[in-house]
């Protein structure tokens, strides 16, 4: 039975699906988005009823060329509503890769690009909050992703 009272005005919350992907010497991948100052994780916003795992991948893909398996989740950060929505952001365990980022012109993409950062220079690049997700991100043990009580 449905309860009307959970459906009458769910609350509104936009659900970022990132993803910390690292190579062989540790370096952190980060995108250069063209609307924002700084560098970030790459990633984006779940699209309705978007499983936030394929959101992840998908967004990795078009942002570096990247293709990846995401299955675990490294930090969840809540941020309540300011400027923008509230949001629910998800930093997924890209893991290791040898593979360099691919950036699509910045017209289609809007990055102006993307590159791997040693840990000690995140703090340099990244606004406060972002290098502090990351930290976070890089100090957590792996929180499995589940879909319906089943791993994803």
């Amino acid at each position: 039975m449905r309860d009307p009272r959970l459906l009458a005005k769910p609350p509104v919350c936009r659900l970022g699906c990132l993803v910390l992907v690292r190579n062989p010497r540790g370096d952190v991948l980060l995108v250069d988005p063209d609307y924002m100052d700084g560098l970030i994780l790459p990633g984006g916003a779940a699209r309705s009823d978007e499983p936030p795992h394929l959101a992840a991948g998908r967004h990795l893909a078009e942002q570096t060329g990247i293709t990846l398996r995401l299955t675990d989740v490294l930090a969840v950060d809540y941020t309540p509503a300011d400027r923008y929505l509230e949001r629910l952001g998800l930093v997924f365990d890209g893991g290791i890769t040898g593979a360099q980022p691919v950036v699509a012109p910045q017209k289609r993409s809007g990055l102006l690009g993307a590159r791997f950062v040693p840990v000690k220079q995140l703090s340099a690049v990244m606004a406060p909050a972002q290098a502090a997700r990351v930290a976070e991100a890089l100090a957590g043990r792996a929180v499995p992703l589940l879909l319906c009580g089943q791993r994803a």
